[in-house]
C-alpha cells in the first residue's frame, strides 16, 4: 500500500516522511501499575452524601513520602531494566536518562540502580532547579532541554512515575 506523506507537523511520523533535522526513533514503550496506599485521596464525590466531617484527615489527599520513596526508586529502576532487557540493550549502554522530575534524590538512586555508580547530569539531567515539580511532564521538559548534544545512534530512556503507582518509559535512539 502507498501512502503519501502529509504536509501538517506531527511529534511523531513515520521515518520515510521525517524532515526535521532532529529525528529519533521510538525503539520501545512500555507500561506498569502497581497498587499502592502511600498516596491516595480519599475525598469523592460520595463525601457529600455520608454523615460526617468533608475535610477530616481521612477525606484528603494522603502521601507517605520516606515510604513512596522506598517502594518507587526499586519499582522504576527495576521497569527500566527490564524494558531495556527486553530490547537487549545494558542500562549502562544508554547515553541519557531523561527521568520523572519529583526530586533530586530519588533520581539519583533510580540512576544508581541502573549504571550502579552516581552519574552526573550528564546522564540524567535535572530540570527541578528551573521548573520544580512538574509531575510527569518533568522527563518530556528534561528531554526537550537535554537532548542537543546527543549524536546519532545515542540510545535514551524518557521515564515518568507516579501515584498509584504507574510507571511509564519510552526508549529512543537519535537518528
Amino acid at each position: 500500500m502507498n501512502v503519501a506523506c502529509s504536509s501538517a507537523t506531527f511529534a511523531i511520523e513515520r521515518a520515510d516522511c521525517a524532515t526535521s533535522a532532529d529525528q529519533w526513533e521510538v525503539v520501545g514503550t512500555r507500561l506498569a501499575t502497581q497498587f499502592s496506599n502511600a498516596i491516595r485521596n480519599n475525598f469523592g464525590v460520595l463525601n457529600r452524601s455520608e454523615d460526617s466531617d468533608p475535610n477530616a484527615r481521612d477525606k484528603t489527599f494522603r502521601q507517605e513520602g520516606r515510604k513512596v520513596f522506598k517502594e518507587v526508586v526499586p519499582l522504576a529502576a527495576a521497569h527500566i531494566e527490564a524494558h531495556l532487557a527486553a530490547l537487549d540493550q545494558a542500562p549502562t549502554a544508554v547515553r541519557r536518562y531523561w527521568l520523572h522530575q519529583a526530586n533530586q534524590g530519588m533520581n539519583q538512586m533510580v540512576i544508581k540502580k541502573l549504571v550502579g555508580a552516581d552519574a552526573g547530569a550528564d546522564v540524567a539531567p535535572l530540570i527541578l532547579d528551573e521548573f520544580a515539580n512538574t509531575a510527569s511532564a518533568g522527563s518530556i521538559i528534561a528531554f526537550h532541554k537535554h537532548r542537543a548534544d546527543l549524536v546519532a545512534g545515542d540510545l535514551g530512556v524518557i521515564c515518568s512515575f507516579g501515584a498509584g503507582y504507574s510507571i511509564g518509559s519510552v526508549v529512543v535512539r537519535k537518528r
